[in-house]
């Protein structure tokens, strides 16, 4: 009775020593992405970027032609508020007050527009990548993968930093694929 109460322990410790051991070989595997930086790194993420820059830029030119033109009638009006009759003076400010509200909509019709165009651009690069994460995930048994870019990670090493692996992936998949026709 006396050397069970001696072996118990001694079979208790080995158990959970087996046990530690088998669980600290089960380590999670975690990576990181940065989808921001993968999004502006990708071929794809860098031609819908151009894509949102050229747009800007026409609706910044298309702007400054307007605010041009409005320029040019408060000059117009300036310069003629002593010789132009009452009925002129009043329909030049109304034309003022025209162009300045079809600039103030056109301004706000854009901006909607760019914001919605650069939403659905975003999402459908994601929505790619997601699956060649998932892909390389099952691949390399990763069990979860954070986005650095929006998950409030502090601090990763970059050996689980998987980023530049599916940029890489999802150029080539892009690559492969024969573009749409339009």
């Amino acid at each position: 009775m006396n050397r069970v109460r001696n072996i118990a322990p001694l079979v208790v410790l080995f158990v959970l020593a087996v046990v530690a051991a088998a669980y600290a070989q089960q380590v999670s595997k975690i990576a990181i992405i940065n989808s921001q930086r993968a999004f502006e790194t990708s071929l794809e993420g860098k031609k819908a970027l151009g894509q949102l820059q050229d747009r800007e830029a026409k609706i910044k030119a298309d702007i400054q032609k307007m605010d041009d033109a409005i320029r040019l009638l408060e000059n117009r009006l300036n310069t003629g508020r002593l010789t132009m009759t009452q009925e002129a003076l009043m329909g030049l400010q109304s034309d003022i007050e025209k162009k300045t509200t079809e600039r103030k909509r056109y301004e706000e019709d854009q901006a909607r527009e760019i914001n919605q165009l650069s939403a659905n651009l975003i999402q459908k690069i994601r929505v790619e990548m997601v699956s060649i994460i998932e892909a390389l995930a099952k691949e390399r048994g990763l069990e979860i993968v954070l986005d650095t870019a929006t998950s409030g990670v502090v601090t990763a090493s970059p050996t689980i930093d998987i980023t530049e692996e599916i940029v890489k992936r999802y150029d080539q998949s892009k690559s492969a694929t024969p573009p749409a026709k339009k």
